[in-house]
């Protein structure tokens, strides 16, 4: 059994439904989610004792999930001001709350991250959630970020990274989109599919979409150093980020 075949099992045990229609619309998404787990249990190869994350976007718990089994030296807070998702998280997640691994919080990205105290954060982690910002709000959200790591701190997204060549990048939408119609169309889930191609139009309009160069450009003046992009999926990516010790 592979690495990924364990991970998909894992999680169409905890997640159910959800994870498993994620999987099928975009399988890409729930690679990087075990991407952005993999990232974070490497840092937990380096740091002894308790780790505190701040997990942004939540969602239904499937990143969350990936940052719990990453490592149990996690002590993970799950922001999402989405009420009817993070319902669904408490739910799957009930055990690693109930263990005292697992908190959430219901507010909005900016607000949560402001009532966070300075320098108090090991990893601040995120999948599929800054790309949904305006571009203004995202820039105060990711100075929050750098504020509460800790020096030496990490922040890890994996989202999508729109690709500098704005041709290529169209052409990959495409292909995007066609997968869309081809998956939800065959399970007769043309609610859904309007959903998603609606989203769609929010993620590539101009003041949401995350340019690769501008987003890695404003990571780094917001301060960070070791900005890395890796594990490029079409317009999907893991950027990694380090807050440097003083």
């Amino acid at each position: 059994m592979t690495d990924k075949s364990q991970f998909d099992a894992m999680f169409s045990g905890v997640i159910g439904q959800d994870y498993e229609l994620l999987n099928l619309i975009c399988p890409l998404a729930t690679k990087m989610s075990r991407l952005v787990g993999v990232a974070a249990s490497a840092y937990a190869e380096q740091t002894t004792g308790t780790i505190n994350v701040v997990e942004l976007g939540g969602g239904t718990g499937i990143t969350t999930l990936a940052l719990l089994t990453a490592s149990d030296k996690f002590n993970i807070l799950s922001i999402d001001s989405e009420p009817v998702m993070q319902d669904q998280a408490k739910k799957h997640l009930h055990k690693w709350a109930e263990e005292g691994k697992l908190a959430f919080c219901g507010d909005d990205a900016l607000t949560a991250l402001t009532n966070i105290a300075t320098d108090s954060v090991d990893i601040v982690a995120s999948a599929y959630t800054l790309h949904n910002f305006l571009d203004t709000y995202r820039e105060e959200v990711i100075q929050q970020i750098f504020r509460v790591l800790k020096p030496g701190g990490q922040f890890i997204n994996g989202d999508r990274y729109g690709l500098d060549d704005v041709s290529q990048h169209t052409r990959t939408i495409q292909h995007e989109v066609g997968g869309y119609f081809k998956v939800l169309t065959r399970l007769n889930k043309l609610d859904v599919l309007e959903h998603w191609i609606v989203h769609l139009f929010s993620d590539e309009s101009e003041n949401h979409v995350m340019r690769e160069t501008v987003a890695l450009n404003q990571l780094r003046t917001a301060g960070f150093n070791d900005v890395n992009l890796s594990h490029r999926l079409e317009v999907n990516a893991l950027v990694t980020a380090i807050k440097s010790g003083l």
